[in-house]
């Protein structure tokens, strides 16, 4: 495994953990903001292990598969972690924080959408 595939899978499992976690407190704390940050980091932790998964299944894998996956982590984490602070403690992580998670997430599944674009059948 390439250490961009170990990086997502870590993520991937951490954002599913922060998401059940955040879940919880948003239903049961009544704190702002992670009603929508939980099931969103649970979203996105399996679409970055099955973008591992497809990245692991191709050889080699396309630049935009790994730029996908970067780019939807990177977005996931400024998303997240800007509402949380918000809804935690009132803080942001920096201005136009979500947005910019928001649209870099966005731009991530465009990515993914033009990579299956790309990628060719192999052959028998």
């Amino acid at each position: 495994m390439r250490p961009g595939e170990q990086i997502g899978l870590v993520l991937a499992g951490l954002f599913g953990a922060a998401g059940v976690a955040g879940a919880a407190a948003g239903a049961h704390g009544g704190i702002a903001h992670l009603d929508v940050v939980g099931p969103f980091l649970i979203m996105h932790a399996g679409a970055l292990a099955a973008l591992v998964a497809l990245s692991l299944s191709l050889s080699p894998a396309p630049r935009l598969v790994g730029l996908a996956g970067a780019a939807i982590a990177i977005g996931v984490l400024l998303f997240s972690v800007d509402l949380a602070l918000r809804g935690l403690y009132g803080l942001r992580l920096a201005p136009m924080a979500a947005p910019a998670g928001g649209t870099l997430t966005i731009i991530g599944w465009l990515l993914l959408a033009l990579a299956a674009l790309t990628i060719r059948r192999r052959r028998p």
